[in-house]
């Protein structure tokens, strides 16, 4: 049987393969595509050159991000069901809203704390923000206690700004919100997991 770490580590190697695989696919898939684009860059006086590569950052970039909030949530949600066997998703109606119908709870705990997990949020979307405003809600609707682990914080000041308002509305329906660092001694105080560790320990692909 694998320890707690062997198999976070091989959920991480998953998907550091997955993302390794489709920055070499979107390589190749550069190459074929369209630079007519480029004439519009060049007006602005960026080079043949610096414009393939920010072609190629930009989609490098977005492949990151993409990959790295679904590892943290898989991983996140692993530790709180290896201490808490019955957790997983879970859906709830939208009590308070037309769209969505339904929200999805990252992780149901003890069918008490609806943990709702995000590597980092760095959105000033309204449409957005107001959906996260309906979910809180929806989810003490439900009978459930809401609670938000953001494992990275946002640097721009209108997102912070944002997610500060977002954490007094978890905290006024009695809920928890826990960001950057508190978000890992969540994690490793109720499961007993250092995930912080396990992650820095992780070999880098060169």
């Amino acid at each position: 049987m694998l320890s707690y770490t062997e198999e976070i580590e091989a959920i991480v190697a998953r998907h550091r393969n997955a993302l390794q695989a489709r920055i070499q696919s979107r390589k190749t898939e550069l190459l074929e595509e369209s630079t007519g684009h480029h004439m519009a860059f060049a007006a602005l006086g960026v080079s043949a050159e610096d414009a393939t590569n920010i072609d190629l950052h930009q989609s490098i970039s977005r492949l990151v991000y993409r990959h790295t909030g679904t590892m943290m949530e898989e991983v996140a949600r692993h530790c709180l069901q290896r201490a808490f066997p019955g957790a997983g998703r879970a859906l709830i109606p939208n009590t308070v809203g037309d769209s969505p119908k339904k929200f999805e709870i990252d992780c149901l705990v003890e069918d008490t704390d609806a943990i709702e997990i995000k590597w980092r949020d760095a959105t000033t979307d309204g449409d957005h923000v107001r959906k996260e405003a309906q979910r809180v809600e929806a989810t003490r609707d439900a009978g459930y206690t809401p609670v938000r682990l953001m494992f990275f914080e946002p640097k721009r000041p209108s997102a912070i700004r944002i997610q500060k308002n977002l954490a007094a509305h978890y905290r006024g329906v009695g809920g928890s919100y826990h960001k950057g660092d508190d978000a890992f001694r969540f994690i490793r105080e109720q499961t007993g997991i250092d995930l912080r560790t396990i992650l820095q320990e992780q070999p880098t692909v060169h």
